[in-house]
């Protein structure tokens, strides 16, 4: 038997239908994030960073070389080719000692190994120690270390194919970003539309802000870390310098990396050496925290040191090295959407 509804009980019942579309519909759209969470992951850093970039095309575009204006693939590729040459350059001239010193290192290693072994059967402690057990020991060690290497060559791989992904991704997105965006703002009423394009193209201006900023602070890390290392005569003292400028860019993971590697460099040489790349690591670290990033990076992204923290434990946690590389000026964004829609400042504070 049909129940007759009067018009506003149909409505309702529209209504409640409508809801529960809804909300499966979002319900998918999660499970389907969740399944894709690595591919979105490559995607929002790629589009980050051509936001982040696109400062540094529209420069090249408004240049005027010989009477004529760059098109925009071609300030791109001008840009491409330019890093490519600065790292290139600095990879050719640095790596050579390394590759060479390591071959002579490989190639001498099996006739050191039994010298070495005599020198420790001379030394007292190691009449209480099994010297060739321990010998054996590390051998089987390389052996093991060896074979995780080749091993885990499928996933280096892979993450190398990520990498490649996500550079051809970002300049898709710095030759057709603008279209996408305007799409999306399409997909809102007029009235909100006009204020979410004002807040994102503001948080557009911040986030190309904190570029400058970070690459202010690796360029004079780099600077000061080669020739610091240059002074105590570090083996390899450009390339390294040269890393740790790049991986300055990614907060603290970056430093403490390169710093290592730096100090066990130093370390072949003597322990002298060691403690004094840490030292120089540490004395520049006070500096950097307590004089650099509160001018360079405050007056950036105008973030708190403690937002900046906390993004960068956030981000570390969710994404790893990826997430911390994309923590501050995903930290910048949420602040200028909070401080849009959120922040009541027409309240004042009791």
């Amino acid at each position: 038997m049909d129940i007759e509804l009067t018009p506003d009980q149909r409505s309702a019942r529209d209504i409640v239908r409508g809801h529960i579309v809804f909300a499966l519909g979002i319900l998918l759209l999660l499970l389907l994030a969740w399944l894709l969470v690595k591919e979105l992951l490559i995607i929002y850093v790629s589009a980050l960073f051509a936001v982040v970039l696109m400062p540094a095309v529209t420069r090249i575009t408004s240049r005027e070389i010989r009477g004529h204006y760059l098109s925009r693939p071609a300030a791109i590729i001008l840009l491409v080719v330019s890093v490519l040459a600065v790292v290139g350059t600095f990879f050719t001239v640095g790596l050579p000692p390394v590759l060479h010193d390591l071959n002579e290192f490989s190639t001498e290693l099996p006739a050191r190994i039994p010298r070495i072994v005599d020198r420790l059967d001379k030394l007292p402690i190691t009449k209480h120690l099994n010297v060739n057990a321990v010998a054996q020991q590390a051998e089987g060690t390389l052996t093991s270390t060896a074979s995780y290497l080749l091993g885990s060559l499928p996933n280096w791989i892979k993450h190398l194919f990520d990498i490649l992904t996500a550079v051809f991704l970002c300049i898709y997105f710095m030759l057709e970003g603008e279209h996408a965006y305007l799409f999306f703002l399409s997909l809102f009423p007029p009235v909100p539309r006009h204020r979410l394009d004002v807040t994102l193209r503001r948080a557009e201006h911040r986030i190309s802000k904190w570029l400058v900023g970070q690459g202010l602070l690796m360029l004079i890390l780099g600077v000061c870390s080669t020739i610091a290392f240059g002074l105590l005569k570090v083996r390899y003292f450009l390339l390294l310098g040269f890393l740790m400028g790049l991986f300055n860019i990614i907060p603290i993971a970056g430093g403490v990396f390169t710093i290592a590697l730096a100090a066990v460099v130093a370390a072949l040489d003597s322990w002298t050496k060691m403690f004094a790349v840490i030292g120089f690591y540490m004395v520049y670290v006070n500096i950097e925290n307590a004089f650099l990033i509160p001018r360079i990076m405050r007056s950036s992204v105008d973030l708190m040191g403690l937002t900046i923290l906390i993004a960068l434990l956030c981000g570390t946690a969710l994404a790893g090295i990826v997430g911390a590389l994309v923590a501050v000026p995903t930290a910048v964004l949420v602040a200028v959407l909070l401080d849009e829609y959120a922040v009541r400042k027409d309240s004042p504070l009791v």
